[in-house]
């Protein structure tokens, strides 16, 4: 190669910006799967938090519940979830009142969860913040637990567990009954 060849081959520029580009799309595709995986959490944590509040105004919109209902009610909410899988859905629906034998303190009244998880033991001590449980009342309480696994594993790299807990108090009475 000659001196004069050597000269322009250095002084050209029509491959810069295929280089700059090489350079520079690898970043651009992260940063856009990561947006996308991003958006995914958080609408998946967002509608897990909507099967928490579904799931306390379903029940607490009648005075007695049984068993076959807040099967019903765990089989609507699980639709909520829709389209992530509802099958990592843990929901618990506690029946929560004060402790007649002491102040500001509070127990389960009865409790149902999903097969994938454990239900509260009735009678047990539960805490939950002051001031939601009326005198001679009670609330129910829906926890709603979801794993989350990314579709593509490029920026979010191990499963995210999402919890949302909702309360709601009783429309038509003091108390939700729950007759098995």
């Amino acid at each position: 190669m000659t001196r004069a060849a050597k000269k322009t081959f250095l002084r050209s520029q029509s491959g810069t910006v295929a280089i700059e580009f090489a350079f520079i799309a690898p970043i651009l595709i992260l940063l856009f799967l990561g947006t996308i995986e991003l958006c995914n959490a958080l609408i998946c944590r967002e509608k897990a938090t909507t099967v928490a509040s579904t799931a306390a105004d379903l029940v607490t919109q009648d005075t007695t519940i049984t068993l076959a209902q807040l099967n019903d009610v765990f089989a609507a909410t699980n639709t909520v979830m829709y389209p992530y899988p509802a099958s990592g859905t843990k929901i618990i629906i506690t029946s929560v009142k004060a402790d007649p034998n002491h102040t500001n303190q509070y127990i389960v009244d009865w409790s149902k969860a999903t097969s994938n998880t454990t239900a509260h033991t009735p009678n047990a001590s539960i805490t939950i913040p002051l001031g939601i449980v009326t005198a001679n009342g009670s609330v129910v309480m829906a926890e709603v637990s979801y794993t989350y696994t990314p579709p593509s594993n490029a920026v979010i790299h191990a499963p995210i567990t999402m919890s949302s807990t909702f309360y709601s108090r009783p429309r038509k009475s003091a108390f939700v009954v729950y007759t098995p």
